[in-house]
């Protein structure tokens, strides 16, 4: 754990105690700040109250007495209107700040050159900063990987020279976060997303910024126009940008060209890595991942060696386009992350030929945005809800069968892509492009249940080990 020692003496209120707010609660408490936390759940003020910390009405204290206001990730800063906290923060005067910018304060306090590199945009973050800390580990280094996946930030080692963070933010996180100074920022992407809670797309855009306008180095992914205004910007302002790109070459960055990524500067360009064979780095998504990657290692003193080992294992993420298991010439795919179609869209256009589970509690719009794909599908396994609505879209484009349920899915599509793959690989996939609450508490839970049928099938091998 990371003790906020950069707050002792001082009194400090909380608001939000879910799992990254009580880890924050209690650091907050070992720096030997005077701490005052509260929550809307009672469960929630009731479990921080048995650990011994000091829990009030925030609407009762006295506000001006305090010297920070940490506010959980979760909860509404601006839209779609300020939660009361923030409100009564704003009129005491008092600074509003997230864990994320507590960790920048300690960091800067005890280690400002520990190594670190901060992950956003508004796809692949998770799988760029799994990626990433998977390199460093596997180079024999201290990874120390969380934010917005796995752990709690302040839940992390706490700040040393030989520790190389890894962190993850979301637009939230960096929003509260008005010091971080990453080694290495990322800004994968943008697309709309969260407006809900920051109104505009260019204030969304404006925040996510951040995380690169404050880092040593900036490494942007310009294949969207956000991204490139906000790189040809911080440039302009003289920032030391690094520019990706998974679609076109550049010529200074790096960029994809086949299975290899290519370092382009000074009027060359070579071959840096390479992604052939990488079962768990498919598709031109992950290329974009794997670029960032590459950048960012390099940054923080990887060499070129270590970070192709690192690539060559990393065993991706569950529930994102996992390899689960092979039998015979028949690969089967787990991604029940994609819960909807715009998140299918990348496992789709990933393999030539798939048969696909696909269903569940279906979103507005269906699997209509991904009838490009429909060439790809050897046939479709229907389950859950949007079954007759999903078969009415596909119609005559694509095979298909209702087949309900996961399990019942699972098998058929096992049974006939084994009797296709005679030569070449046959994919089986569930990307169900469908929330799972129609059969499944969450896609955890689905993905799981579809892991644990596939290890389960006669015959099976293994990829990855066991989860």
């Amino acid at each position: 754990m990371i003790a906020a020692t950069t707050f002792h003496g001082k009194k400090v209120a909380l608001f939000g105690l879910g799992g990254s707010g009580l880890a924050t609660a209690r650091a907050l408490v070992a720096g030997g700040a005077e701490i005052v936390a509260w929550d809307d759940n009672p469960i929630s003020v009731e479990k921080a109250q048995g650990e011994g910390i000091n829990v009030a009405d925030l609407a009762q204290i006295d506000w001006s007495s305090l010297s920070a206001f940490v506010l959980s990730p979760g909860v509404p800063l601006t839209h779609p209107k300020p939660h009361w906290t923030v409100d009564l923060a704003h009129q005491a005067g008092v600074e509003i700040i997230g864990d994320v910018e507590l960790f920048a304060r300690e960091r800067a306090a005890h280690a400002p050159d520990a190594p670190l590199i901060a992950i956003t945009g508004t796809n692949g973050k998770s799988t760029t900063t799994a990626l990433i800390a998977h390199i460093i580990a596997a180079s024999g280094r201290n990874a120390q990987m969380g934010g917005n996946i796995g752990r709690a930030v302040m839940t992390l080692d706490a700040p040393a020279r030989d520790c190389f963070y890894v962190i993850e933010c979301s637009s939230y996180q960096i929003e509260l976060a008005p010091s971080l100074n990453p080694t290495a920022g990322i800004l994968l992407n943008l697309t709309p997303d969260h407006l809900d809670r920051h109104g505009t797309m260019q204030r969304y855009a404006q925040i996510k910024e951040r995380l690169v306008a404050g880092s040593a180095t900036a490494i942007i992914g310009v294949d969207d126009d956000y991204c490139r205004q906000i790189a040809d910007r911080l440039e302009s302002a003289g920032k030391n940008i690094v520019r990706i790109s998974k679609d076109s070459p550049l010529v200074d960055g790096y960029f994809a060209k086949g299975a290899a990524l290519i370092r382009a500067g000074a009027g060359t360009s070579r071959a840096v890595v390479s992604l052939a064979d990488i079962g768990s780095l498919r598709g031109a998504h992950n290329a974009q991942n794997a670029l960032a990657a590459v950048a960012a290692c390099l940054s923080v003193g990887l060499d070129l060696e270590e970070i192709q080992a690192g690539l060559r294992s990393f065993p991706g993420l569950a529930h994102r386009m996992e390899q689960v298991g092979r039998r015979g010439n028949v690969l089967f795919i787990n991604d029940s992350k994609a819960t909807n179609a715009e998140a299918s869209a990348p496992a789709l256009a990933s393999f030539a030929r798939i048969h696909w589970i696909v269903g569940g509690l279906p979103k507005e719009g269906g699997i209509e945005a991904l009838r490009s794909f429909f060439p790809r599908i050897a046939k479709a396994y229907l389950i859950g809800e949007a079954a007759p609505a999903f078969a009415a879209t596909l119609g005559s484009d694509a095979p298909f069968e209702i087949s309900g349920t996961l399990d019942e899915a699972l098998q058929h599509a096992a049974r006939d892509a084994a009797q296709e793959a005679a030569g070449d690989e046959a994919v089986v996939m569930l990307s169900p492009a469908c929330a799972s609450f129609d059969q499944f508490r969450n896609f955890e839970v689905r993905g799981d249940a579809f892991r644990d049928a596939v290890l389960a099938l006669e015959g099976i091998e293994p990829i990855g080990g066991s989860r």
